[in-house]
């Protein structure tokens, strides 16, 4: 990842996105049809990599920053990321809320 919280904040957005876009389409054959025994597989699964995925995009530079002692550095770059995420998030659920989206 880098070192540019708006980066890595429009990447975890991305990931969302792609995510829910790939879930809509490839579910929609199914949706008439009775949940299975692997439904919930499919749901921890996916849910597993998301959690990695957003582990990476979150804590992985900040956790290189921690490590080579830019203590400062790697709670700033994290907490910004996260910052940045939390904007891009309610910019979202206001277009949703305002019916824009």
């Amino acid at each position: 990842m880098t070192k540019n919280p708006i980066i890595n904040a429009l990447c975890a957005s991305a990931y969302i996105i792609l995510g829910v876009t790939v879930m809509t389409f490839v579910t929609q054959p199914l949706k008439y049809k009775p949940d299975t025994f692997f439904a919930p597989i499919v749901l921890l699964s996916l849910l597993t990599l998301s959690v990695a995925v957003m582990a990476f995009l979150f804590f992985y530079q900040p956790l290189m920053l921690f490590i080579e002692g830019k203590k400062k550095e790697a709670v700033n770059l994290f907490v910004k990321t996260v910052g940045i995420f939390a904007a891009f998030t309610a910019v979202t659920l206001i277009l949703l809320f305002s019916r824009l989206i």
